[in-house]
């Protein structure tokens, strides 16, 4: 079993479209391992009438943590080798998550983060499924010991346990899966469930021994079918793990219980065969290489990751995780001196988990450095001196897109380009996925001004804020920003794809938002948004709605005219930006692999407007209605081109949003285009 886990795991990730369900291997493994480990605790209670938990954890030590801290060791010194230095931190702190079994945590923190959406996975995220199993397992055994104190050898008592666990933990893991998915996906506690229902295998395996051969024989294959079924119907769009993640977890706990039988015509007996066995045999090591090598090997190559390179890749991991079992993990794991006494075994897994943080502790402190030219010209100071602003921009936006070398003045720095927000983020005023409710004021500009303006909109509204407030303290205006991420400014409903459900926070937030507006009848309302389809119109059933330009780009253009209508008053002036063109790629990255080149981060100015068509009606329809619509496409592409890096400024700080020093450039322009 532990053989169709792996490779569901390693063809999904490998990027095999028709198997894009085939994460569940991770869930047959959960299940694999509430079952094995749980019969090994069994097996000494009832050898011995007790449970050694410093022996169980000596055990657990020598058996994983020498392969996982080689992996992890060689992840973070091929990242510091060839990753963008813009990553190397954050991998240096999954590391330090991942030896001492939290990376969970990190990645379901770091999933409800909007500004984090376009950040390409870690080469260590797979750790997270280890350090599910690991907090279960700092509980489960303990409990076990807990029982046997006081019921003996008495199974009822564990059994109720484990259903209440599984009633608790599943029930949890819907609910949770239908508001914050990530949180869900990641989380010890929606995910326990899965290990106990192994566990619960483990405890009834002598009456599931007792089935009839046909019917242990036919639940093998119907729990197969669950799980093949699983990996190839479900998407990264299904709602998971929640309801969905009950079809491979019985699955693959009915082949466990039909195989107890012992069938010659059940699925073990295929199972049992020499290739499963083998692959079975490799599956941990495997596991642990498979992702670092997709991940890294492209960056290394200087290549783009496709489908025939992905699996010549996951071969070559399989590979390693040969060389890693019969040389690191099979040697370790029986190693005489480390099995003999059980603090042994817990000293061992303590050094190596210290040697593997102090390595990317170390490293976090000396990442690698960029390639740098020489200094460029101060873009903010040269357009804010000039006669014609726009003018002096598109002549160095000209210049810059031949530029060899990053510059030396570069600002914000590539490395810590990701942490450049605007400055009222600090103050919770933009709202996350999940907030509804703002500060009470998160007021900026001139506080004492008479005249009051809004910014509204998405995370592109909220990165112009550094334009808008220089604006608004210059013409003595009171700033109230209302922001929140992935929430479009237009009057619609959207599916979330962080989510994996209808975006029902936004909806909320927007009307108390909108109301708030028209009853303060302001002077001046600046609205942006994403034009991307990101977040798609939402169907009647709640899903994704689907369908022709021809058919959608009314929806949105409808939903704008919703927007303009409810905020529309006698006095109030509003002006749309347009959407900020998109890179297509994430600058810094790019900037870092390619410092001795930028050019090659220069974006097509064909290829960066975000679906023009529907930008277009979208501008017709508000400007039927008064509004006036600001296009900044000409201050960020010149002549067919559009550089990430514009004199000494950098453009954007992922890849979409741009960087509060040149927002903070454009404040004359886009001023000038404002309501005096």
């Amino acid at each position: 079993m532990r053989a169709i886990a792996v490779v569901l795991v390693v063809l999904s990730h490998a990027g095999i479209a028709s198997l894009e369900g085939g994460y569940v291997g991770v869930d047959v493994f959960f299940v694999i391992s509430g079952f094995l480990i749980t019969t090994l605790l069994f097996k000494e209670l009832d050898r011995t009438g007790k449970i050694s938990l410093a022996t169980f954890y000596a055990r657990r030590a020598t058996r994983l943590l020498p392969a996982s801290t080689v992996v992890l060791l060689v992840t973070v010194t091929a990242s510091w080798l060839w990753m963008p230095a813009t990553r190397f931190k954050s991998i240096s702190l999954d590391a330090i998550y991942a030896t001492f079994y939290g990376i969970n945590w990190r990645l379901a923190n770091e999933g409800v983060q909007y500004l984090n959406a376009d950040a390409e996975p870690s080469p260590l995220q797979h750790f997270w499924s280890l350090a599910v199993e690991e907090q279960f397992y700092l509980v489960w055994p303990l409990l076990l010991l807990i029982f046997a104190l006081l019921f003996g050898k008495r199974r009822a008592p564990v059994i109720i346990s484990l259903i209440l666990v599984v009633a608790a933990s599943l029930t949890v893991s819907v609910l949770q899966t239908a508001s914050s998915a990530p949180w869900a996906y990641f989380g010890a506690h929606t995910r326990a469930w899965e290990l106990a229902i192994g566990a619960f295998i483990a405890v009834g395996a002598a009456r599931f021994a007792g089935l009839p051969k046909a019917l242990a024989a036919t639940l093998t294959w119907v729990g197969l079918a669950a799980i093949v079924v699983a990996a190839f119907l479900f998407t990264e769009e299904t709602p998971f793990p929640g309801y969905a993640a009950a079809l491979p977890v019985f699955g693959a706990a009915a082949i466990i219980a039909g195989g107890a039988a012992g069938s010659p015509h059940g699925v073990v007996a295929i199972l049992r065969t020499w290739p499963f066995q083998q692959i079975g045999r490799y599956s941990y090591s495997w596991y642990l290489w498979h992702w670092p090598v997709l991940m890294i090997v492209p960056h290394m190559l200087d290549v783009e990751p496709n489908i025939p390179l992905n699996l010549g890749l996951a071969a070559g991991a399989l590979l390693l995780a040969v060389a890693s079992y019969h040389l690191i993990e099979n040697p370790a794991r029986n190693q005489k001196w480390a099995k003999a006494k059980a603090r042994r075994g817990i000293a061992v897994g303590l050094a190596l988990s210290c040697l593997a943080a102090l390595v990317a502790q170390v490293g976090a402190m000396k990442p690698p450095q960029l390639a740098k030219g020489d200094p460029a010209v101060d873009t903010t100071q040269v357009v804010a001196t000039a006669a014609d602003p726009q003018a002096e921009l598109q002549r160095i936006i000209t210049a810059s897109a031949g530029t060899g070398e990053l510059p030396a003045n570069t600002t914000p720095r590539v490395q810590t380009a990701r942490r450049d927000k605007p400055t009222y983020y600090d103050v919770k005023c933009h709202l996350e996925y999940l907030d509804t409710v703002a500060p009470s004021e998160c007021a900026f500009g001139d506080p004492a001004g008479t005249r009051t303006v809004y910014l509204y909109g998405d995370s592109h509204a909220a990165h112009w804020f550094p334009a808008v407030d220089a604006i608004a303290k210059q013409r003595g205006w009171k700033l109230l920003v209302r922001t929140k991420s992935a929430c479009h400014a237009a009057s619609v409903a959207v599916y979330s794809t962080a989510l994996k459900r209808a975006y029902t926070e936004c909806p909320a937030w927007r009307d108390q938002v909108l109301t708030e507006i028209k009853q303060a009848k302001p002077y001046l309302v600046v609205i942006s948004s994403s034009a991307n389809d990101g977040n798609p119109l939402l169907n009647e059933s709640g899903g994704r709605l689907k369908g022709t330009a021809a058919e959608i780009d009314p929806k949105w253009a409808a939903g704008w005219t919703g927007t303009i209508k409810a905020i529309k008053a006698r006095g109030t002036r509003i002006a749309l930006i347009q959407d900020t063109p998109w890179p297509g790629r994430n600058v810094p990255e790019c900037l870092a692999e390619h410092s001795r080149k930028i050019s090659r981060c220069v974006a097509p100015a064909s290829e960066s407007v975000a679906l023009p068509e529907r930008q277009a009606l979208v501008a017709a329809t508000v400007k039927a209605d008064g509004v006036s619509v600001i296009d900044p496409a000409p201050w960020f592409c010149v002549g067919g081109s559009c550089p990430s890096v514009v004199g000494n400024l950098l453009v954007w700080r992922d890849d979409d949003h741009i960087t509060t020093k040149y927002a903070t450039m454009l404040a004359p322009l886009l001023g000038a285009r404002l309501p005096k």
